[in-house]
């Protein structure tokens, strides 16, 4: 199968198709989306380490499955993020534990599809699991929500499924391009993150907020979200500091603080791994209803070695809106 791995370039070559273990999917990928975590574990890879095949938001086909695995079948189109302990879905083919997969939502293209699994999953358990908002909440009767880094891929899904669950949403934005596409996805209200917080939140009457989800850089609004959260609110983040968080500036006044990493269950093999297909399920479920629409902001095609590393460049920009896909092998 072919097939395209990081030694640090990336690189196309050939490898043998891998054979299903119990609850393992062999699945024939179709699409696959890219997500900061590619380009962090490529960086990682050093000349003289073993190559590695990155990847973790993928689309395709079940083409064969374990003795144990019963949630699919032969021939069911699926996404998934899978686990990246595992072989990602730079390939023709891959393996992926069938309790971290759902099924495509029929409505979605492959492209479209792929690009769902790890910012779906990441925005689902940072807003209900970890901020506690009501998945079934009213609309605006909510709590009020800051949105670092609206226009990203986690950003994207997470206004969306934040304004379904209630939250008054305020989301970030830096340019005219990522304000009118947060806008587009339903934010109440749009801040610049250029420039100082406080001041446009209490423009727009928000002395404080509720909740506070940071996708974008922990270290640089650390102090300012402390400062702009409320007594006996929540905080949670996905990126990892690079220097020592002051703690105790949350302290005063009680502030949960917590990480989202999407890859928790599937590191550590917890007893609610199933949790993560069950969520990618109900997402289909709201795409195929037409309550989310697709976060995909950018589609290359063929996938290969050479549009992964577009992909990448855009990526490491940061300044990508939505998410970036490759869709079918040429």
């Amino acid at each position: 199968m072919r097939a395209i791995l990081a030694t640090p370039a990336l690189v196309d070559t050939e490898l043998p198709e891998p054979t299903p273990g119990p609850h393992d999917l062999l699945v024939r990928i179709e699409a696959v989306a890219v997500n900061p975590i590619d380009t962090k574990l490529r960086a990682a890879v050093g000349t003289e380490d073993p190559p590695r095949q990155l990847g973790w938001d993928g689309a395709g086909v079940v083409v064969a499955t374990g003795e144990r695995a019963s949630r699919f079948r032969v021939g069911d189109p699926v996404l998934f993020a899978g686990d990246a302990g595992r072989a990602g879905c730079n390939a023709e083919a891959v393996l992926v534990d069938e309790r971290l997969v759902g099924r495509k939502p029929a409505r979605l293209s492959w492209a479209e599809a792929a690009s769902v699994p790890l910012t779906g999953l990441t925005a689902w358990e940072a807003l209900f699991e970890r901020l506690g908002l009501d998945p079934s909440g009213e609309r605006g009767q909510g709590p009020s929500l800051l949105i670092l880094g609206g226009a990203g891929g986690v950003g994207s899904i997470a206004i969306q499924l934040a304004r379904r669950a209630g939250a008054v949403v305020i989301a970030s934005a830096s340019r005219p391009k990522s304000a009118a596409w947060v806008r587009q996805l339903g934010a109440d209200h749009v801040v610049d993150h250029h420039r100082p917080l406080a001041p446009q939140l209490a423009a727009l009457g928000f002395e404080a907020v509720d909740r506070i989800a940071n996708f974008s850089d922990t270290d640089a609004y650390w102090e300012v979200m402390a400062e702009l959260i409320a007594p006996l609110g929540s905080i949670v983040a996905i990126v990892g500091n690079r220097r020592p968080l002051d703690l105790n500036l949350l302290k005063a006044k009680s502030v949960t603080f917590a990480w989202e990493f999407m890859f928790s269950r599937s590191q550590f093999q917890t007893a609610d791994m199933g949790r993560q297909g069950e969520i990618l399920d109900r997402l289909a479920e709201l795409f195929e209803a037409g309550k989310l629409s697709p976060t995909l902001g950018r589609t290359l095609s063929p996938i290969n070695a050479a549009n992964l590393a577009i992909a990448h460049a855009q990526l490491a920009t940061g300044s990508t809106i939505g998410k970036i896909a490759l869709v079918g092998w040429g």
